[in-house]
């Protein structure tokens, strides 16, 4: 029982051909890994090397959490949750991670994008090791798309990279990494694997959705205090319907986490994916 068939697992759940990768925090606890390494587009999962980003700015002392700025009419755009984040707004930098990532909110998001700029954002994310994430275009909360003069492409932040970035905010392995954990965890978004989630467990995650992707990614702790990065990426497009497939994934998976044993086997030829690692690691 101690390895889980990520791939049958997915299948079952409805989930498809999805890119997952379930990582223990704890030395020489198992990992397992399910990626094909085709592109998919981040969505809202952007929004986490983005904070990351902020961190890193305030370590240069580019910036402090309490650095003033004024929402510029140019991000506005349409937002799923309610926000005071609109033009004029005099926010800090804190209170735009927050909403950010915690209500996924796109105008702070854009904001952001203004405040770090997008080419040294991605330069200082690149440089702690995350070389395939890019922070190329605004977001937008609908159609149109957000007038963007700078864009560039397409923003990228793969799943593999998802899984490192989450360990390193887990570990405190990027500045302000408690901040970053705590915000996260008030997500107002617990609609897709936080669904399967038993008692006393705790999800500090992000979410990410269009109507041609939906993911989540988080760093999971059990009631038995072991902990966990999860990431899913799908192709399913952003529904009810498949925010409980999520949980139904989440509920086959549990057990083998809590049945879990240091010195398992990690990684399954039949999950056809290695476990991320990080380019700095000697293990």
């Amino acid at each position: 029982m101690h390895q889980p068939d990520l791939a049958a697992f997915a299948e079952q759940a409805g989930l498809g051909a999805a890119q997952i990768h379930v990582l223990g925090l704890v030395s020489a606890q198992p990992g397992w890994s399910r990626d094909d390494g085709r592109f998919l587009y981040p969505a809202s999962m952007i929004k986490v090397p983005l904070a990351v980003a902020v961190t890193l700015a305030i370590a240069a002392a580019r910036l402090a959490w309490d650095t003033p700025v004024v929402v510029d009419p140019s991000n506005a755009t349409v937002n799923d949750a309610p926000s005071p984040i609109e033009p004029g707004y005099a926010a800090t930098v804190l209170e735009l991670t927050t909403f950010m990532l915690q209500r996924s909110d796109n105008v702070a998001t854009n904001q952001l994008y203004d405040v770090l700029g997008r080419e040294r954002a991605t330069a200082d994310v690149h440089a702690l090791g995350f070389r395939e994430t890019f922070f190329r275009r605004k977001l937008s909360g609908d159609l149109p798309l957000i007038d963007d003069p700078e864009a560039t492409g397409r923003n990228a932040f793969p799943a593999h990279e998802a899984a490192r970035l989450f360990a390193a905010i887990a570990e405190d392995r990027v500045p302000e990494a408690a901040t970053l954990r705590n915000i996260l965890a008030t997500s107002w978004w617990d609609v897709k694997l936080s669904r399967g989630l038993g008692a006393g467990d705790s999800f500090a995650h992000k979410t990410g959705d269009t109507d041609e992707v939906a993911h989540d990614a988080g760093i999971l702790t059990l009631a038995d205090s072991s902990r966990w990065v999860l990431v899913v990426y799908t192709e399913l497009p952003s529904s009810e319907e498949n925010d409980l497939r999520f949980g139904a994934f989440m509920r086959t998976l549990r057990p083998y986490l809590h049945a879990a044993r240091p010195g398992d086997a990690v990684g399954d030829p039949a999950n056809g994916a290695p476990i991320p690692r990080d380019p700095w690691s000697t293990g």
